[in-house]
């Protein structure tokens, strides 16, 4: 799935101003030279690799996918049978921070990344339903009677798309339209300065998109104070040019989900056909517009703390 810049008030709001049962099993294996291909994507010191099943992915499938950490000359491995395991591989590396945060209003912000037809807005939203779930566990305050507010949310940047009206007013229409999803089709100022207020002020309005309409929705979703992590989830999070760079300087946590461009630019025909576009007309859309920001989008890759694999079974 895939998952869209203004100057906020006071109170943190973004005005629009437009510019499975089964066990895991851990061993420890050591490396005496590393795969400098394996390694050529990670940070200094560290790397992590998680393999992710595709949208389709039945559980009732076994399957294999495995965890990396790469510290010095040792690689720590997790295997699993389900794509719920991957998941909880997740779960568990945020909420121990967040439950430990001596601040209430402390946030853990998240920066997913990816191509399209990665799957960034499937594991974005399983991953917060999660923690939303185990939450109560670790909050041993709530009263049992009383039903915990959610202290996890995603805000997908597809709100921060332009609308098409600012589409219209640029100098080549056309191209403008026929290019929506590339980088200069959205609003990074306002995703910005959204992502500083929350920091601010620990609550924040941001926009959602209505894909019906094709325009974003001013103010839809409210990150409020008791919400302790928030994952964004978009395409150009980890680019290192201009005010993508300073986006993403902000996140906690930085993750990609990794795909064969090939096989995310089948998922993304079928998404355009399901939406009523021709196959003709949607072969001409993800060669023109898709494939092309996939390919930009993958080189921001290696500035990402953890690599999420996306594999078919």
């Amino acid at each position: 799935m895939e998952a869209t810049f203004s100057s906020g008030t006071t109170r943190g709001y973004c005005n629009q101003a437009r510019v499975s049962s089964e066990p895991l099993f851990l061993r420890r294996v050591d490396i005496p030279d590393r795969n400098p291909c394996l390694l050529s994507v990670a940070r200094p010191n560290k790397f992590v690799q998680l393999s992710l099943a595709h949208t389709g992915y039945r559980s009732n499938k076994s399957s294999l996918f495995k965890v990396l950490s790469a510290e010095r000359e040792q690689v720590n491995v997790v295997e699993g049978r389900s794509v719920d395991e991957l998941y909880d591989a997740l779960v568990t590396r945020l909420l121990p921070p967040v439950s430990v945060s001596p601040n209430p209003n402390q946030k853990l912000l998240v920066g997913l990344a990816g191509p399209p037809g990665a799957g960034k807005s499937t594991l974005a939203y399983e991953v917060v339903k999660r923690i939303n779930k185990l939450w109560p566990e670790k909050a041993s305050s709530f009263d049992s009677q009383v039903q915990p507010p959610d202290v996890a949310i995603v805000v997908p940047m597809d709100g921060f798309h332009l609308y098409r009206s600012e589409l219209d007013a640029m100098e080549n229409p056309e191209e403008a339209h026929a290019r929506r999803g590339a980088p200069w089709t959205f609003n990074p100022l306002q995703l910005l300065t959204c992502l500083k207020n929350l920091r601010t002020h620990g609550s924040v309005y941001a926009p959602s998109f209505d894909h019906g309409v094709g325009d974003p929705v001013e103010d839809d979703i409210f990150v409020n104070l008791q919400h302790k992590v928030v994952i964004v989830e978009g395409n150009y999070l980890l680019l290192e040019d201009g005010v993508w760079k300073e986006i993403s300087s902000l996140f906690d946590e930085k993750w990609f989900i990794d795909i064969d461009i090939d096989k995310a630019m089948q998922r993304v025909l079928k998404r355009h056909i399901s939406t009523g576009k021709p196959p003709d007309i949607a072969k001409q859309r993800i060669e023109n517009n898709d494939r092309l920001n996939a390919e930009l989008i993958m080189k921001s890759k290696k500035n990402a703390d953890i690599i999420i694999k996306s594999v078919d079974f």
